[in-house]
């Protein structure tokens, strides 16, 4: 996120997971199993976070299977896992949990379909077990079924996901929890009550990168953390918009016409082009026909604001385009400002006492929408400060008082540069982690020089030298096991075998229950709605200790829970 050159990453490239003494870094732990080959059969992630190989892949239901659900199903792991339904509207999405989206190369490494993860023949083949649901009430009155994971739009989360729990189904939803504060209560409380496991997707969780850089600020190495820097900037503009994509209308229509007719005349290396095109256009038009209004999409009119003219949306389109509503969805926050709040509430905890997750003090936020027409709801932009408190925190006492760590996020469109990730910066050294994939370790003078870990008077402290030691790119080596893992896979690996081995969640190890279950995955939600609350009344807010207290009917929204405790 900080464009940072080749030069400079090769410099600042750590040497953190080699042996210090008799003590090893999680990093070097990592390196020495790989490459021993003591990760065994049931995986990396398993062997990490401390789960076993299932006895039994479980039998599950995906509802939902558009943009997110089609990831989700690109990280299923059929040791894990058993999917036989899937239930979704849209038959665009259908075609794409079973075939994977093959609209290019790289999208479908990311979402490849079922036939393809468990190595179905055909789509017939497949369809033999994996039962398809239109209306996913039908799939949970399968026995069968022991668990759902639910990639719906955000304000479809916390009604499925309590009909779900109710029907006897553990649950894993997509991240954000809840569209409301009161509305994650009610998901938590069912869940405890029905005595079922509910996790949410915020897989940092369950990213090894994320754990070992937690590793090193419990060590202290980098000194008392006292301010994070993170960010999400992406590159959609008008006519550019992942969150808008094209709709199957009439113009979509008149392309596909004009696309198949070009065809016709086309030769050489066009024809290749012109046919993936038409197979993709012929793909999204499927949904054409989707009574939208049938499943509770709605009609509505954007007013007229300023010069902009009012703009009207269709049922279709709020399904479709469902991260543009302020119904249907949460906003950037939603989407993206909650993994990164998520993790900046790690990294605050790793140095506390008591093993508590660490809660904001409070939050200013801004958000404008200058880049965009009328024709939606959520802001271009975003950009917030938080206060958390570090571990000498006393709100008692004056001088305590201060003793604060400033978090700071900003979430825009129109300009990828720094792309998204974050930096932990403490008194000796700063952390960065970028897309998910890179770590680095630097002093606290910037990347001008090698950090290592040496031991020293009993513990552990960097050290900087003028080049890198040939040994780091020796242990880096060692840990060669593909591309690093976002978590996506461990996080539906653990809640599968937690559902086997802690069936009715009645063991409170926190190895037989989810790392992200609801009161974890609350607090993520109640950062962002707060933030979105922040951004609407244009007001500094102090979260208050209810807020997080999933027995206490108080809430951000005003909105109490709609089950009792």
């Amino acid at each position: 996120m900080n464009a940072l050159s080749d030069k400079e990453k090769a410099v600042g490239r750590t040497n953190f997971h080699s042996a210090v003494g008799s003590e090893l870094t999680r990093r070097d732990f990592l390196v020495r199993s790989v490459a021993s080959g003591a990760v065994g059969a049931a995986g990396l992630g398993a062997f990490y976070f401390g789960y076993t190989k299932m006895k039994n892949a479980l039998p599950i239901g995906i509802i939902g299977t558009g943009d997110e659900g089609s990831i989700l199903i690109g990280a299923l792991n059929p040791d894990y896992v058993d999917v036989v339904a899937i239930s979704d509207i849209r038959p665009y999405n259908v075609h794409r949990a079973f075939h994977g989206d093959q609209s290019s190369p790289a999208v479908y490494a990311l979402r490849p379909g079922l036939m393809n993860k468990y190595g179905y023949a055909s789509e017939d083949a497949a369809k033999k077990h994996v039962k398809l649901y239109t209306d996913y009430k039908d799939m949970l009155k399968d026995p069968a079924i022991k668990g759902v994971i639910i990639a719906l739009p955000l304000h479809l989360h916390h009604s499925v996901a309590i009909e779900a729990l109710n029907a006897g189904k553990h649950v894993l939803t997509e991240k954000l929890m809840a569209q409301t504060v009161g509305k994650c209560k009610s998901m938590g409380r069912v869940a405890a009550q029905k005595k079922l496991h509910l996790a949410t997707g915020h897989q940092r969780h369950y990213s090894i990168l994320y754990d070992n850089a937690v590793d090193v600020i419990k060590r202290g190495l980098i000194g008392e953390v006292h301010h994070i820097r993170a960010q999400w900037h992406r590159g959609n503009l008008p006519g550019r918009d992942s969150w808008k994509p094209a709709m199957p209308d009439d113009k979509m229509g008149k392309e596909l016409a004009s696309a198949r007719e070009a065809l016709k005349g086309a030769s050489g290396a066009s024809i290749e082009a012109l046919q993936k095109k038409v197979a993709q256009l012929e793909l999204l038009m499927m949904d054409k026909d989707v009574d939208a209004k049938k499943f509770g999409y709605q009609e509505k009119t954007i007013p007229a604001m300023g010069s902009l003219s009012p703009y009207q949306v269709t049922p279709l389109e709020e399904l479709i385009r469902w991260r543009l509503w302020a119904r249907t969805g949460g906003g950037l926050m939603a989407e993206l400002g909650s993994h990164q709040l998520d993790a900046a509430g790690i990294f605050c905890s790793a140095q506390r006492k008591d093993g508590k997750k660490a809660r904001p003090l409070t939050v200013s936020a801004v958000g404008v929408r200058s880049l965009f027409d009328n024709d939606r709801e959520v802001d271009d932009h975003v950009h917030c400060n938080y206060e958390f408190p570090s571990p000498e925190y006393d709100a008692k006492d004056e001088a305590k008082k201060q003793k604060k760590i400033v978090v700071s996020y900003s979430s825009i469109n129109g300009n990828v540069w720094g792309g998204y990730g974050e930096v932990v910066m403490g008194t000796k050294g700063t952390i960065i982690l970028e897309t998910e994939q890179e770590y680095f370790l630097y002093p606290t003078g910037g990347p001008a020089t090698f950090v290592d870990v040496v031991k020293k008077d009993g513990g552990v402290v960097l050290d900087t030298t003028a080049s890198a030691p040939p040994a780091a790119a020796a242990a880096e080596k060692a840990l060669d096991t593909g591309a690093v893992s976002k978590g996506y896979r461990e996080e539906i690996e653990h809640w599968a075998w937690c559902i086997e081995n802690n069936p009715d969640a009645s063991d409170k190890d926190p190895k037989l229950n989810p790392k992200c279950k609801p009161e974890v995955a609350m607090a993520d939600a109640i950062i962002a709605l707060t933030t979105n609350i922040a951004i609407r009344d244009n007001k500094r807010i102090e979260f208050k200790d209810e807020w997080f207290d999933i027995n206490h009917d108080d809430t951000p929204e005003g909105e109490k829970p709609e089950v009792k405790v």
